[in-house]
């Protein structure tokens, strides 16, 4: 059958492997240090991988290929991971994102996303990353995202970004916090909270973290108002 499928140009790709974390189908796999795509039916055509490459060596293409196989591909994440992905939900895969590739369209109008990785919730979030190496950390309160209107900019810019709400979530963040400040190259960290008394959980669990990962590591709190004024 004819239909859309992901071309990789092998003189582009520089072996990465980005696009292979990506592809959570497990389409896209490393030869001889170049990305190929291993089997026709293993891709959806939806193109998680695109935005993962940084030197834009992936496209698409209409060409004659088996048809999607969502069958097959649940089987072989089961023998690869003995289990399949919680939720059976592919949205938790880790990857980075890369704004500037052309294959992302944005209206000019709109203003841009500086998110740069995925996922962003600390329960989702990997405690090893290559995004992590060298990073400066947002650890953010989900609501204050809402709550002050220029996040993006101001928060988000340069940084990489994980959320949550100690309110709601089950659990306490300092064990997973403690692994990702310890086993990564965090440069800083920024807790950015709103002024509610529950939101001092998240200041608490970073606090904590820091203490227990033995690093002396720069860190600052941002304390956002209900109405969306920067208090502290």
């Amino acid at each position: 059958m004819i239909r859309k499928i992901i071309q990789i140009d092998e003189d582009k790709c520089n072996g990465c492997g980005a696009c292979a974390e990506a592809c959570h189908e497990g389409a896209i796999g490393m030869v001889n240090g170049k990305a190929k795509l291993l089997r026709d039916d293993y891709c959806d055509g939806l193109g998680d991988c695109l935005p993962a490459c940084p030197v834009d060596a992936i496209s698409f293409i209409e060409r004659e290929a088996k048809a999607y196989d969502e069958e097959a591909v649940t089987k072989n994440q089961l023998n690869k991971q003995g289990e399949p992905l919680p939720c059976g939900c592919p949205g938790i895969e880790s990857k980075k994102i890369n704004h500037g590739n052309p294959a992302i369209n944005i209206d000019k109008n709109e203003m841009p996303s500086q998110l740069t990785q995925w996922p962003i919730q600390i329960k989702l979030a990997p405690i090893n990353a290559p995004y992590f190496d060298g990073a400066n950390l947002l650890i953010a309160a989900d609501c204050t995202a809402f709550a002050y209107g220029n996040f993006h900019n101001k928060f988000i810019k340069n940084h990489i970004t994980l959320i949550g709400c100690p309110k709601l979530d089950a659990g306490d963040y300092t064990e997973k916090l403690t692994e990702i400040i310890k086993n990564n190259n965090i440069k800083s960290v920024k807790v950015v909270r709103m002024q509610v008394p529950c939101c001092g959980g998240i200041e608490a669990a970073v606090k904590n973290a820091l203490l227990s990962s033995g690093k002396f590591i720069p860190w600052q709190v941002v304390v956002i108002s209900n109405d969306g004024r920067i208090l502290e």
